[in-house]
């Protein structure tokens, strides 16, 4: 883990479940020290989401978190070696009587995070990564 100068938190992580529990344990901490305390609920499910994508696309091998921030707000950035560019499915749209605990409405295997991402942050979106991988981030408005 290092801070930069201008208080960044960089955190270098393996591509596993509990990366994303330290994570969010890491940026929570970064958040609460910069008085952030009115978005972190937004920003901690924003690490969860990001943190859990990079850790399917390459498990076991080395993932980073980066939350920064600038005058534009808060910075969340996950990076990962995969070249593949994650892709939300649409989400349907599911009253009451869809679900039934039953027929495993509850147990989907996901597809639903990026979609969160997208509603929580003012912006967000995928950069690729010069020496190999990509980044993906949101912003969050201060």
């Amino acid at each position: 883990m290092s801070i930069t100068a201008t208080g960044d938190l960089i955190i270098p992580l393996l591509g596993t479940p509990t990366a994303v529990g330290l994570a969010r344990t890491l940026a929570g901490a970064r958040l609460n020290k910069w008085n952030c305390h009115h978005i972190s609920d937004d920003a901690l499910l924003i690490v969860s989401e990001l943190v859990t994508n990079a850790a399917r696309q390459t498990p076991h091998e080395e993932i980073r978190l980066q939350v920064s921030r600038d005058a534009g707000g808060i910075v969340i950035a996950v990076w990962d070696a995969s070249p593949e560019i994650p892709q939300a499915r649409p989400l349907p749209e599911v009253t009451l009587d869809d679900l039934d605990a039953l027929d495993g409405a509850f147990d989907d295997p996901g597809g639903r995070g990026l979609p969160l991402v997208q509603a929580l942050s003012h912006a967000c979106g995928v950069t690729k990564d010069p020496t190999g991988g990509k980044w993906i981030w949101a912003r969050l408005s201060p």
